[in-house]
């Protein structure tokens, strides 16, 4: 049974003057930077560490883990703070370690398509670093998040359609143990039989099993031609199952999102996005040779026609489409300041694409009955979609309808044979849709926590239910 109890303040005074004694200045107490460390870009409710530490080396992360370890005391990894499922929060207190000094492109091997990056890198200047070989990572959860951040988390986004989540595109990790081992998984082979994939054991694992201070990652490159697209459609429905008819043709998207009509509306006005009605919009995205893109923007414009899809507005210059994914991953800051005074959490759900349509109805349907103002948007070339539920924290009855609604919605996509979470992760969120997905798979979950973090030190209280 995994536990955690509070460590005493006399624990707690006597590890933050070890840290300060041999990490000087890099040891901060004080209540500013504890609180901007204690949550993420979700549910904006804290719990404070008692400390927060900018390591720079893996022998330095090392030190820190097996001194916690000893003293029992907590440890949380902070990587840019764009979580969005509780990730951050310090239930029991402790160190967090910011990782935002370790910000080294170790190696680029462009014959290879490979490189090699420490954890607080961002994909942004992983790209601005790697541009001049012509590769390309892409990943892109919107967000300008850490690439540790996006290992710890298992991180999709838009391009996942077609180039995968992030637990496709690592090929190893550095990673240090909670009793301060370093370790190193996988390699820069392409394949591999030897032994368990302790790789994809901690891609995903949240912080739960370790800290992952260094990536090996797949590149690609860059297109000869990237074309962006936005069509729009009378309904939902026609937008829904158009997606589904281009997924099951094999249309190799790089991008196709959906926002509905309410989200629309709240973009529209937010991004300042002029010549587009507050209609069901897919935003679409193309790669390859220009014949090869021409071909695709032909099959798909076929598809939407056939669903009342209205006439493509394309972006083809970079700054065109700059602009238009700005809009598209900016939707949570539009949901935000279309209700001023609220807050907003998405739902994740994922399902298999031949339930995309049931399950986005029932989804909406459920977020109507909430009474709240909701909205869709979603990567759903591979069935994932989010429904944005904005509510008044200060109101208890409009916050349990919020968090009704989502756990509703997680059961129906669970029940459809999909999943709770496609992309943010359990964090402390999703505990209990966990349980219902899982069953019995979920105390084997914990047997692996028990072995590899006895102690429960690693960001205890989430990811894996304690009892």
């Amino acid at each position: 049974m995994l536990t955690f109890e509070r460590p005493t303040e006399t624990a707690v005074a006597a590890t933050v003057n070890s840290l300060r004694a041999s990490y000087g200045d890099r040891t901060v107490t004080t209540h500013a930077v504890r609180e901007h460390h204690s949550h993420g870009e979700g549910m904006q409710d804290s719990a404070l560490p008692d400390v927060v530490v900018f390591p720079e080396t893996n022998e330095e992360i090392a030190s820190i883990l097996k001194l916690c370890n000893q003293a029992r005391i907590p440890v949380i990894a902070y990587g840019t703070g764009t979580s969005l499922e509780g990730h951050l929060k310090a239930l029991y207190g402790g160190v967090c370690l910011d990782l935002s000094r370790m910000t080294k492109v170790l190696e680029i091997n462009p014959e290879d398509l490979d490189c090699r990056v420490q954890a607080g890198v961002t994909r942004e200047q992983l790209n601005a670093d790697i541009r001049h070989t012509g590769l390309f990572f892409p990943i892109d959860p919107g967000a300008n998040a850490s690439i540790g951040g996006m290992s710890a988390t298992r991180a999709s986004g838009t391009n996942a359609v077609r180039y995968g989540t992030m637990r496709e595109n690592v090929l190893g990790l550095t990673v240090i143990t909670p009793d301060g081992r370093i370790i190193k998984t996988g390699t820069r082979a392409r394949k591999s039989s030897a032994g368990y994939d302790l790789t994809r054991l901690y891609i995903g694992s949240e912080g739960t099993l370790g800290i992952i201070t260094e990536i090996q990652l797949k590149l690609y490159g860059v297109p000869e031609r990237i074309s962006a697209a936005v069509c729009q459609f009378g309904d939902l429905h026609g937008a829904v199952n158009t997606v589904i008819m281009a997924m099951q043709l094999g249309i190799p998207m790089a991008r196709i999102e959906l926002l509905d009509d309410m989200q629309m509306q709240a973009c529209i006005k937010y991004s300042k996005l002029e010549g587009l009605e507050p209609k069901p919009t897919l935003f679409m995205e193309f790669h390859g040779t220009d014949a090869y893109v021409s071909e695709q923007i032909e099959q798909m414009k076929s598809i939407t026609a056939d669903h009342g899809g209205s006439d493509y507005r394309f972006a083809d210059k970079p700054e065109d489409r700059s602009k238009l994914w700005k809009a598209r991953h900016d939707v949570y800051w539009a949901g935000m300041s279309f209700v001023p005074g609220k807050q907003c959490f998405a739902t994740d759900t994922c399902v298999p694409i031949s339930r995309l349509a049931d399950c986005i109805t029932e989804a909406k349907r459920i977020a109507d009955a909430s009474g709240l103002i909701c909205m869709i948007v979603g990567h759903v070339g591979d069935g994932n979609f989010h429904v944005q539920i904005t509510f008044d924290p200060n109101n208890a009855d409009e916050h349990q309808r919020a968090d009704d609604a989502a756990s509703r919605i997680a059961l129906v996509a669970i029940e459809m044979g999909g999943t709770c979470t496609g992309e943010h992760g359990i964090g402390i969120h999703k505990l209990d849709a966990l349980k219902v997905e899982h069953g019995e798979g979920v105390d084997v979950m914990r047997t692996i926590k028990q072995a590899l973090d006895p102690h429960n030190i690693m960001n205890p209280g989430k990811t894996i239910p304690m009892q």
